[in-house]
């Protein structure tokens, strides 16, 4: 089976296609220490690139990829203060989108500010939703959901208002930690310090269960940094050591006796979890958010709801097998794993975009877009006398197919329903429908979608 989609071009068992991702720009692809989700958009470019994809990572001038890669941003803006955030971060994007049409995709990691983007460009978009930052951001993603097929990194972390292709669990490198086999003695954080991050949380626990605590990430509030941690800071029993590179990393979190977790927010992933696992060292963690997807509660770790319940489930420690936490790891959370995972998004997102075309410009009719409001879209649809059209929805969506001119035969899995004018049917979401246009003259068909709220 061959099948063609702009500059792509694939066959049976092969995938050949030019794929743009990209990166934000506020620290270097991959991180030089902090930087999350820059580092997500570096392995996923690797692990791509080893597969033999064509990809161009579009990130700082100073990021290294076996890639290709396109940058007009000189330097990250959190490492260069004369850079201005909201300048350099129009000028990244708008260098990608003037250029949309040479990729058969684009990924997009850079948060809503793209989305606005999309309708400028035919080609199709991924974008990775990697958190809610707040609330108000969500028009955004409300009013682009045509234009762009979502991915989540848990599903904890999706919004009942967005439709989601794919749930894709972020993946790490795992031999850049080094498994442990015994506990350290000491307790780790590793976050930014932050309220939402539980940093005071984690300083009490410490004390509480009287074992030392290392802890490491950017200062991310520098009040609440003065307030609530640096009164505790003695630099021996609580020792902040700032934000680690790659090597002290898997230093620290392979020689703690326990992560410390203890999360204010509905966390939509959380990277050091994982990686702390992958080192052997179990999680302690407020059940918030993605916690229960990423943890095997009992077994690489314990999900608690309180300080003291924290404090409780260190005891257990040793009754964890920390080897379990390795396999734990390379089972759900490794870097091939979220390659294959994407690259199934990416197959399906070309497969639907080429349906979709075919069905705009087949003999059988046309298909047009008469309006889209965010929460409903409506399309009128004519199919030509004698002619039949194939229709598979997968988004999950209400559906009122309404006969306007002519008359319909309608085949939905072994049912076959009859419509004349003014009459339509309720289908549900994802659904593979045949339509026949049995009249004497071109039948007419309005679809209406409606979006849950």
């Amino acid at each position: 089976m061959d099948r063609t989609f702009g500059n792509l071009a694939m066959n049976e068992g092969e995938l050949a296609m030019k794929i743009a991702l990209l990166s934000p720009i506020a620290w270097r692809t991959p991180p030089r220490h902090y930087g999350p989700w820059e580092r997500v958009v570096s392995l996923l470019c690797e692990g791509l690139v080893e597969k033999g994809i064509d990809v161009t990572l579009f990130a700082t001038k100073d990021s290294q990829t076996r890639g290709k890669l396109d940058y007009i941003c000189p330097a990250p803006y959190e490492e260069d203060k004369s850079i201005e955030p909201k300048v350099w971060e129009c000028l990244h994007i708008a260098h990608l989108f003037e250029q949309a049409n040479q990729f058969d995709l684009i990924h997009n990691h850079f948060d809503f500010l793209p989305l606005s983007y999309s309708r400028l460009v035919d080609t199709p978009i991924v974008t990775t939703i990697h958190g809610f930052s707040s609330p108000r951001i969500l028009p955004v993603y409300q009013q682009y959901a045509d234009r762009s097929y979502y991915v989540s990194i848990s599903n904890a972390d999706r919004h009942p208002t967005l439709n989601y292709i794919a749930t894709v669990y972020h993946g790490i490198d795992l031999e850049s930690f080094t498994f442990q086999s015994e506990p350290g003695n000491y307790l780790l954080y590793f976050g930014r310090i932050h309220p939402d991050k539980g940093a005071a949380e984690a300083i009490r626990i410490a004390k509480t269960f009287k074992m030392r605590l290392v802890m490491a990430g950017i200062i991310q509030d520098d009040r609440y940094f003065e307030q609530e941690v640096a009164p505790h800071l003695d630099g021996e029993f609580i020792n902040y050591v700032g934000s680690v590179g790659p090597g002290d990393r898997d230093r620290l979190l392979g020689g703690a006796y326990a992560l410390v977790h203890p999360i204010a927010f509905a966390e939509p992933f959380g990277l050091s979890v994982v990686e702390a696992m992958a080192c052997g060292t179990p999680v302690v963690a407020f059940a918030r958010g993605s916690m229960p997807e990423v943890i095997r509660d009992g077994n690489t770790g314990f999900l608690v709801e309180s300080v003291e319940e924290a404090v409780e489930a260190l005891t257990k420690i040793p009754a964890i097998e920390r080897i379990a936490c390795r396999q734990w790891v390379e089972e759900r959370f490794s870097q091939e794993r979220m390659v294959n995972d994407y690259l199934k998004v990416y197959e399906k997102v070309l497969e639907l975009e080429t349906a979709k075309r075919s069905r705009a410009q087949s003999v059988w009719g046309k298909e047009e877009l008469i309006c889209d409001e965010g929460n409903y879209r409506i399309r009128r649809l004519t199919i030509k006398p004698g002619q039949n059209l194939k229709w598979t929805s997968s988004t999950p969506v209400k559906q009122e197919w309404m006969v306007v001119q002519g008359a319909a035969s309608l085949s939905l899995k072994n049912q076959k329903v009859l419509l004349k004018e003014g009459e339509s049917i309720n289908l549900s979401p994802e659904f593979e429908l045949e339509i026949a246009s049995t009249g004497v003259c071109s039948l007419v068909m309005i679809v209406t979608e409606v979006r849950d709220t």
